[in-house]
């Protein structure tokens, strides 16, 4: 039996009563209108991982991971690179755009002048049939043990954006959905991200596990108004994150094993190579954010 306490929608505290209109951060998870920053949550290897200043500081190897999302960039982004991708290596992708529309004025190698006729973007111009152009979305999320601490950015692939909701288990975009369907704000509710343990490569599922209290919700609305927030969820290719996004667009030049691949459907998915995880340094992630200086 589960030791999660059911969140129940229909039992909001008094500020959450008082809601009007949805949220920016509400409006921009859902597809409506509503750079990064220097620490952030990786999911590489299928392991939640603390990052500052590009360099992992801390991992757990705990299956889910409890935050509260205080801000979101207002479109999904898209990342192209023309060749096959070296992790060892801070190169900036070709062409990427932040709104999803068209090719930023700062791509080095703009491949179409939108999005929507770009030939990345096409079936089959990525490895095993998939699409070369990969989409992801940027939140700002606090620790639900350190809401007073550190602004941390998350950048969520496609695979965790899109596709139907597996009874509580939600991508982001059926999460957002449905909280929003009942006027429920992301900031409200604390949210719990869980590694989908049947994929083959990183992917999360999201659903609330409590409703804040009236302090709780002040501290990250005021969270989510903050340069760090708004850094985190600006899309700046110095900031990429490599792990989240990069595709494979060459053969290998000696056969290898069979890896895992993206799956196209309606919205695209995608697909990593599943990095071995990093040695566990420390397990406390809130202690970890504590111990970070102020300054990058």
């Amino acid at each position: 039996m589960s030791n999660v306490v059911q969140f129940n929608p229909i039992k909001a505290p008094a500020f959450a009563k008082k809601r009007g209109e949805l949220s920016d951060v509400a409006k921009a998870l859902m597809g409506g209108a509503g750079g990064g920053g220097g620490k952030r949550i990786s999911i590489k290897g299928g392991v939640f991982r603390l990052l500052s200043d590009g360099k992992e500081v801390a991992s757990i190897e705990d299956r889910h991971l409890d935050v509260v999302v205080v801000n979101a960039a207002a479109n999904i982004g898209r990342t192209f690179y023309a060749g096959a991708y070296d992790p060892e290596k801070s190169a900036a992708p070709d062409c990427w755009s932040a709104d999803g529309d068209k090719p930023s004025p700062e791509s080095k190698n703009p491949q179409s002048g939108t999005c929507a006729t770009c030939p990345q973007n096409m079936k089959g111009s990525g490895s095993a049939d998939s699409r070369a152009c990969k989409f992801s979305q940027r939140l700002a999320v606090v620790l639900e043990s350190d809401m007073d601490g550190d602004v941390l950015q998350l950048q969520v692939p496609a695979a965790s954006l899109f596709g139907q909701a597996e009874g509580e288990n939600m991508p982001l975009k059926a999460y957002a959905n449905w909280l929003g369907a009942q006027s429920i704000s992301p900031e409200m509710v604390v949210t719990r991200m869980k590694f989908d343990t049947k994929a083959q490569s990183p992917k999360l599922f999201f659903r609330p596990t409590r409703w804040l209290d009236e302090e709780e919700h002040d501290i990250v609305v005021a969270k989510g108004a903050t340069e760090d927030a708004k850094k985190a969820v600006t899309m700046t290719v110095a900031k990429t994150d490599k792990a989240a996004t990069a595709p494979i667009l060459e053969a290998p030049k000696k056969p290898k094993a069979k890896e895992p691949v993206e799956d196209d459907v309606d919205e695209p998915e995608v697909r990593q190579e599943k990095a071995a995880p990093a040695p566990n340094k420390r397990n406390n992630l809130a202690s970890v954010v504590a111990d970070w200086d102020t300054d990058d």
